[in-house]
């Protein structure tokens, strides 16, 4: 009887070990991609933490392994990148957060030309203002020029 228990507790222990799941490394999952990959890999490579292929990156694996330790744990998505923004600073993010400088960073690309577009306008303005303003005068002659021209035009209509 002991054995028949026995042998039907073996049976379901190698039912579950081979049904049950096997654990899944986060960097299979999809959260795990997309949180990797608004991270930078931080060894110079330019590249996203999953993309990094950089032959003997240290960084990107000890990285990896820290997403995947704060993902199993349950950690949200903003506290993971909160996390790395506090430990690798904001070049880990590839899309910086847009406060402070980083957002006028992104503001002046469109800004600059806005105003000086408005700039060559308003100069451009004024100079026809001011040409528009300025009344046309007839030549100043002195006096004697002006009697010597009229002396000479009538001798010579005489």
């Amino acid at each position: 009887m002991i054995s028949r228990i026995a042998s039907r507790l073996v049976g379901v222990a190698i039912v579950l070990v081979l049904v049950a799941p096997f654990p899944v490394s986060a960097q299979q999952t999809e959260r795990a991609k997309r949180l990797g990959q608004r991270m930078m890999c931080v060894c110079g490579c330019n590249q996203s933490l999953t993309a990094c292929n950089h032959v003997g990156c240290t960084y990107s694996h000890a990285m990896l392994k820290e997403l995947d330790e704060r993902i199993a744990r349950g950690d949200s998505d903003d506290l993971i990148l909160q996390s790395f923004l506090q430990e690798y600073g904001p070049t880990v993010l590839v899309d910086p957060p847009k406060t402070g400088f980083t957002g006028l960073v992104w503001l002046v690309p469109i800004m600059a030309p806005l105003v000086a577009i408005y700039l060559v306008w308003e100069l451009a303005r004024r100079w026809r203002e001011r040409a528009h303003l300025a009344p046309a005068q007839k030549p100043q002659l002195p006096s004697e020029l002006l009697e010597r021209a009229r002396r000479e035009g009538q001798q010579a209509d005489e």
